[in-house]
Order: structure tokens, then sequence, then C-alpha cells
């Protein structure tokens, strides 16, 4: 009987090597008992990695770090960052590796890397470097949610249980997430070249980035402009998708907004109960900078200091820089505008073409009614399609003020809504803040089967599916006010 040879695994090192400043060559803690709890086999298949053996050993022992395959040279990554305000000019991977490049199945380079995998030499203070299973298993759901949901994020590969106990508030189950990233560069990356005073350094990583994310920059007439200009659209519609379906990220700092246009780090993140611009979740956010209806301010805050680090590039004299800088940045509010209001037209059914005072007025009204009655936007969003097709009490229910949405329904149906249109973009299922913490504390017991179940509903988020009504129902009101924590 043969037996077929353990597949290759190739990572390459393409971001150690074009910018050995910023790595640190690091290796991951031992895991004293790996197992794995939750495996995305469909990502897996992305990444050309076969799933049977990753569930092996070899393959736990590349989902901890414990085992790289060959000429895979792990490192921490530099980089700095404003936090809630502040800049710190070195953070890093306190408690992250990354691993190294894969080849997808489509050719593109994408990062896989790992959290909770041990301290470093950024981590700060007495940091252990380590996670929690419970923070690694949100982000496991919520990052593959938001994929659902066409949103560009980070995805989550796996989640494996290390076997040590971590010590927080009480003491946790610990555990090892492996995430994919089309790359892990963020504005934090940018201010701390910035903040080294290497000029080369400086424009190595924003070459670095122009051939990574946005290749058409390089023949620009000016590429790093185009460089900066790309990436505040690529931000401008990556929180305005957020704000569409009630996103709370919750730690917007520039460590936070990547180059890309993924969403990454999900901490204290959370979606909508009740719609309410000043909504907070996160236990660390006491002056509610990073409020729900505070994302976009902060995005086009966090660009700001894009810019900033950018300048030596933009332009030869600082005043002329300052000129561009200021100029591009103001291209990310009409762009934030026109992909929030194109969002709303299509989740309200509406043809295009419409007059932009009337749409503006009408989706002005809707926020401020569904702010006074704290409205549960998911279900009010996929329920107004059955108002589209004639019933519209479920839609009236959810409002305290009957004559102010008699009054909004009556002239949103004068302009002919799509109801099919809207069950294609308004999801059914979002993973909901009482029922993630429902799974998470199940798996911390060692029961998988919530979890199991949660994802099943939101990976397929806008078919809707007989026997999984709870899924789609708001919080009961014993669950009371919600707080999230960022797991360190």
């Amino acid at each position: 009987m043969s037996v077929a040879p353990p597949p290759t695994v190739t990572l390459s090192d393409r971001f150690a090597r074009e910018l050995p400043e910023m790595a640190v060559p690091w290796q991951a803690e031992a895991a004293p008992d790996p197992r794995l709890l939750v495996l995305n086999e469909p990502l897996a298949g992305e990444l050309g990695l076969d799933p049977s053996w990753l569930r092996g050993p070899d393959g736990v022992g590349l989902l901890t770090g414990t085992a790289v395959p060959e000429g895979a040279t792990p490192v921490a990554q530099a980089y700095a960052g404003h936090q809630f305000g502040g800049f710190v000019p070195r953070l890093g991977d306190g408690r992250a590796l990354l691993l190294g490049e894969l080849t997808d199945g489509e050719g593109r380079l994408r990062d896989l890397a790992l959290k909770g995998s041990g301290r470093t030499p950024f981590a700060r203070g007495g940091a252990d470097g380590l996670a929690a299973l419970g923070p690694m298993l949100r982000e496991y759901v919520v990052s593959e949610a938001m994929h659902a949901l066409g949103i560009p994020t980070t995805r989550s590969l796996a989640v494996v249980a290390t076997g040590r106990p971590v010590r927080r508030e009480t003491v946790l189950p610990g555990a090892v997430l492996a995430r994919v990233a089309a790359s892990h560069l963020r504005v934090g990356s940018f201010q701390y070249a910035r903040a080294t005073g290497d000029a080369d350094l400086l424009r190595r990583l924003a070459d670095h980035a122009i051939a990574r994310h946005h290749p058409a920059a390089a023949d620009a007439p000016q590429p790093y402009v185009a460089l900066f200009e790309s990436v505040v659209a690529a931000q401008a519609s990556l929180v305005a998708r957020w704000m569409l379906v009630g996103f709370v990220h919750g730690v917007m700092n520039t460590d936070n907004v990547t180059v890309s246009g993924e969403t990454i780090d999900y901490g204290p993140c959370a979606f909508l109960d009740a719609f309410d611009p000043a909504t907070v979740y996160s236990s660390i956010d006491v002056g509610g900078r990073y409020a729900y209806g505070n994302q976009p301010i902060v995005a086009e805050w966090d660009l700001a200091r894009f810019a900033e680090a950018l300048l030596p590039l933009l332009a030869d004299e600082q005043e002329a820089a300052i000129e561009v800088a200021v100029a591009s940045l103001g291209g990310f509010r009409p762009a934030y505008n026109d992909a929030w209001s194109e969002g709303m037209r299509r989740k309200l059914g509406l043809p295009g073409g419409l007059d932009d005072e009337v749409a503006r007025a009408l989706y002005d009204d809707l926020l401020a009614l569904l702010t006074a009655g704290r409205v549960d936007l998911t279900s009010f969003s996929r329920g107004l399609s059955g108002a589209a097709r004639g019933a519209a009490e479920p839609t009236r229910e959810l409002f305290l003020d009957l004559a102010g949405i008699d009054g909004w329904l009556a002239r949103w149906r004068a302009l002919t809504p799509d109801a099919d249109a809207m069950d294609r973009v308004n999801p059914v299922y979002v993973p909901r803040n009482h029922l993630v913490e429902e799974a998470l504390a199940a798996a911390s017991d060692g029961d998988l089967d919530p979890l199991h179940r949660l994802l099943d509903a939101v990976t397929r988020p806008f078919e809707e599916r007989p026997g999984l009504e709870r899924y789609a129902a708001p919080a009961p009101e014993t669950f009371g006010a919600y707080t999230t924590f960022c797991g360190t």
C-alpha cells in the first residue's frame, strides 16, 4: 500500500527581504497541548493547502507556528500608531507573527500570520503575547461573516487551542488564530518608517505597497500621490460598507488601518443592536472616540496621519507636499458620501438616477426615525422588502412613531422599490452580539456546536432558511447593555 507524500508548503519572505528594518526574525512559543478547534476548509483550498493535512500534526504545527516549512522566515513586524489619538513611535507585533506569504489559486500573494503565538520583542510592559480562546473565536466568526457580506476583510484560517492557560481577569483557555490577509501593511507601518528618519526605508515601503496593492500607481505621473489617493478611496469605500451594515470596529487606531483597504483586528467589535450613532461597545473607549457614527470622521483623521508620514515622497518642498496631501485627502468625503449613498439606494431597492435631494431627504429622515426608535438595523433592512411586497406591519411594529414611519413608507413606496434586489443586499443573519457570546461561552466549556451553527448562519447571510429564526432575531431585552474587550 503506497502512502501519499506530505504536501509541500512554500512560504515566501518578501516582506522580510525587502524591508528587513521592519522585520524581527522570531519563533512562536511551543503549544503544550495543541488541538485544532475550527478550520476554514474553503479558505484552505483557495491557498492550496490540504485540509486533511492541516488537521494532522504537521498542519497543526504550521497553524501554531511551531513547525514552519524549511526556508520560511517568521517575523514580528514593526509599526507605529496613534492609539486613541496619542502617537506611539514603536508598537509592532507584540503577540503576532508573520509566517510568510502564500500564493493563492488566483496568483495573489497573501500573508499567513498568527495571533496569540507568544511574546515578541515588541511586547509592551508585562504583556505575555498570548491570546485567550474567546477573542480568537470572535475574530474567526466576525471576519468570516464580513467576508460573506462582501466587505473587504482579513480572513480566518483556523483557531487552535494551545493547552496553555492565559491569565487575564481570570484564568482562560489559550488559543492561536491563523489569519490570512492581502498584507499586514498599515498606516502605522508608514508612521514607523517616517519616524526612523530613513528616507530610503520610507520610499522602499511605499514601493512595496504599490507593487503589492496598488500597481496602477506605479504608472502615474506622481506614484506616491497616486498611492495615497488609492488608499483614501479604498478606506472610504470600506468604512461606508461598515456603516451600511451597522458594524462597529471599536478600535480605529492608525495601526488598524490597512493600506489594502481590508478590515483588520476584530477585538472590541460588534454589530448594532439598536440604531444609535453614539453606540460604543469597547470597554476602553470611554470617551466615545470610535463610536459608530464617528467612524467616517476617524477614518479621515487616520488618513491625514498617513499623509503626514508620506510627505517626503509627495513633493520636494514640505509646503508643496502639504498642499498635495490636503488636496488628495479632500477626496475622502465625496468618495465616502458616494459609496454610502449608493449603498443606501441599493438597501432601499431604489432605481438609479434618483434626484440627489429627494434621495438625501429620504435617507436623512429614515436615519432620524431609526435613531429615535432605537430600531434594529438588520431586522429593519431585511424586513423592508416585505413592506415593498405589501406587508408593512412587521416593519411598522419596530417603531414607536407610527405616523412618522407611515409617512416615510408612503414616500418610499412611491419610488417603486425592488424587493428582490433588496433581499440580495440586506442580510438576514449577522453575528448578533448575544449569539456570539453564547457561542464563545459554550466553546470555552468545550462545546463547539453553537459556534458551528452560528458560522453556518452568518456565512450564508442573504439566504433565509427554516430553523434559523433565532439567528435572525434581535437580542432579548434580558441581554442588557453590551461591552466588548480587546482580549489583551
